[in-house]
């Protein structure tokens, strides 16, 4: 005897939408295929659910952030032969989104696959974004979904008004809030052990004093 497997959960013109949003994916493909024509290093572009997204320059608050987490992230992980650290313009190719993010980290079991001429790179371990007013509701919306659909292990928010980080970690497919201080110890989980005082992130202080503690 057989029995009859209970109903999907659909509306009842679901194929219906499921055609829109084929035409609409086929569109969306398209001015993505442009997107890679156009695109260029000197211009910080993103193509986010179908659109492309011009960025204004940024603040220096904002720069000043960016790179100094990348310094103390690249120095550790080059250091300790951990894997692979880019800043603002690696070009992060999701399934339909393009993002080009502040910070990111790939370990070396993925960024020793990488070329020279590469332009395109797979979802990295570790993602940070500094806010900024234009950005911040993406950053906390849009690219927290897909980052996390995407597997991104570590994800950190930084704001460089309040001088504040979050910082999410993913546990079973899902982003769980480990850390949000303005001061305190944070530990990486997908940069095998980097921790850091987060006052250091948005510190005057010369950066070699400032990296001394990292590289003991």
């Amino acid at each position: 005897m057989t029995h009859a497997q209970p109903p999907l959960n659909m509306p009842p013109n679901a194929y219906l939408l499921i055609q829109q949003w084929q035409k609409q994916l086929e569109t969306e493909h398209q001015l993505r295929h442009h997107f890679y024509e156009i695109i260029d290093e000197n211009t910080k572009m993103e193509f986010i659910n179908g659109q492309i997204v011009f960025h204004s320059p940024v603040k220096k608050r904002h720069g000043d952030a960016t790179g100094l987490i990348f310094t103390l992230i690249n120095c550790y992980t080059n250091q300790f032969d951990l894997g692979w650290t880019g800043i603002e313009k690696m070009l992060v190719s999701l399934t339909r989104n393009d993002y080009e993010p502040d910070v990111c980290f790939w370990k070396k079991e993925k960024s020793d696959l990488f070329e020279d001429d590469q332009m395109h790179f797979p979802a990295p371990g570790l993602v940070v974004e500094v806010l900024s007013r234009k950005t911040a509701k993406t950053d906390r919306t849009t690219k927290y979904v897909d980052y996390e659909a995407h597997g991104v292990q570590e994800y950190w928010i930084v704001d460089p008004v309040k001088k504040k980080v979050e910082q999410f970690v993913l546990i079973n497919g899902e982003y769980r809030l480990r850390f949000n201080d303005s001061t305190g110890l944070m530990k990486s989980e997908a940069v095998a052990g980097f921790e850091i005082e987060v006052e250091q992130i948005f510190d005057n202080t010369p950066i070699l004093k400032t990296m001394q503690p990292l590289l003991k």
